[in-house]
């Protein structure tokens, strides 16, 4: 028999209700419990977290290699530490050679063979394309792209790609905005990449310089990233006697293009993108006193640079590349970019939680407003679902001979991009 709370009897029709008030909360209970229960997608488990990665360990851009060969020692570092939230990350990296197609059989063999459950900072322009709609249409995040094409920001067709890096147009328009300020009746001669990451470049030129441009622009020669040497290029962009020659160049052919204009004792101003500033990578094999003068533009701390010895951030990565990368050449900016991506990541993954699944993982990653304190004071990365461009902030810089100088205030893409005079 059921009673009330005061020992009387209860009526069928109110044991019935009674019975159903019961279930009612015994389910509620139970969906409570099921909630807080961890959510896996492949590649997630109690134990374990696979994180994949593409990356040029040869080819054409294997200079970048030790972007992928720093991630995986960070990784190490994070599992010997305990992992993140009790788990390890298995990080999967493998080599496209800066080849589309290569990319494509990697990139399928990380999602279908390895179930990884994100594919992390792949590298390239050409390579992130060519997997792009692949990545999309499985549902996989393709997380933090190393590349500032503006496609990885398009939210409404792609919504499973995201980039890292300030777009290569954004960087152009600064770079155009600096010419008309201190150069508006030069001549200008450009190298360009001949894909969208030259195409990009060209394009934030072309915003700000509009109907100046084609006056302006006297020369413009693209290459193949297969080509052995652009310095046909340069002979034939040096005959046309721009003022300004404008460096659009991935590292191997950046340094050639260097090497060549210091060859020809020809000496225009000299602006070179920001994906081929690493003093060790770039500077050093080109010559140093053939690099004094470049100009360019960047967000994150030289590792070169004495200002920086004291500074947090520094003082953290030179520590951990002393004990999980001792061989690695210090002078080398890569490092540096994969330490800073790769502690983004591991905050995204953080904030997942028990909740290890691929639309949780780009929910978080659009949601970001953080700082990182390897990149220069003020550069914070943020994200909403509508703006897939984590660092949108630059300040240019010269390159001095020994380390890269620093000039005027830090601009953001997103808004104002006048540029003062320098100091």
């Amino acid at each position: 028999m059921i009673t009330d709370g005061n020992g009387h009897s209860i009526s069928g029709a109110a044991r019935r209700l009674a019975k159903l008030v019961m279930s009612w909360v015994m389910l509620a209970v139970g969906s409570v419990d099921a909630s807080a229960e961890p959510r896996y997608d492949p590649g997630a488990s109690d134990t374990e977290i696979r994180i994949g990665n593409i990356m040029p360990y040869s080819g054409p851009a294997s200079a970048f290699g030790i972007i992928g060969r720093t991630m995986s020692a960070y990784f190490r570092m994070i599992n010997d530490d305990g992992g993140i939230n009790g788990r390890k990350i298995n990080f999967i990296s493998y080599d496209d050679a800066y080849s589309p197609p290569r990319a494509i059989e990697q990139a399928r063999r990380l999602v279908e063979n390895d179930e990884a459950l994100a594919i992390f900072a792949p590298f390239g322009t050409a390579s992130n394309a060519a997997i792009q709609s692949y990545m999309n249409h499985r549902h996989v995040p393709q997380l933090f792209v190393v590349s500032g094409a503006s496609r990885w920001a398009d939210p409404e067709h792609f919504p499973w790609t995201i980039g890292w890096q300030p777009s290569y147009r954004t960087e152009a328009r600064i770079y155009a905005d600096y010419i008309l300020k201190h150069h508006p009746g030069a001549r200008i001669g450009i190298l360009h990449q001949n894909d969208d990451l030259g195409r990009d470049y060209l394009q934030g030129l072309k915003d700000v310089l509009q109907d100046k441009y084609a006056q302006m622009v006297i020369a413009s020669l693209p290459y193949d990233v297969s080509e052995p040497t652009i310095e046909s290029q340069i002979v034939t962009i040096k005959t046309a006697a721009p003022d300004i020659f404008i460096n659009i160049a991935t590292p191997k052919f950046a340094a050639q293009a260097i090497r060549k204009l210091a060859e020809l004792d020809w000496h225009p101003v000299h602006i070179m993108t920001n994906i081929s500033v690493s003093v060790g990578a770039v500077l050093k094999p080109a010559g140093l006193d053939n690099a004094t003068g470049i100009f360019s533009a960047g967000y994150q701390m030289d590792v070169t640079d004495p200002q920086w010895d004291s500074h947090p951030g520094m003082q953290h990565f030179r520590a951990f590349m002393a004990k999980y990368y001792p061989d690695a050449d210090r002078s080398e900016s890569g490092p540096l970019l994969a330490f800073n991506m790769s502690r983004a990541l591991v905050e995204v993954i953080r904030r997942c939680g028990d909740d290890l699944t691929r639309e949780k993982l780009m929910r978080v990653a659009t949601n970001l407003d953080l700082e990182i304190d390897g990149y220069i004071p003020g550069v914070r990365i943020k994200t909403s679902p509508t703006d897939f461009h984590p660092i949108e902030q630059l300040q240019m810089m010269r390159f001095t001979g020994e380390k890269w100088e620093w000039f005027g205030p830090l601009l953001d893409g997103r808004a104002d991009r006048a540029l003062p005079a320098p100091d």
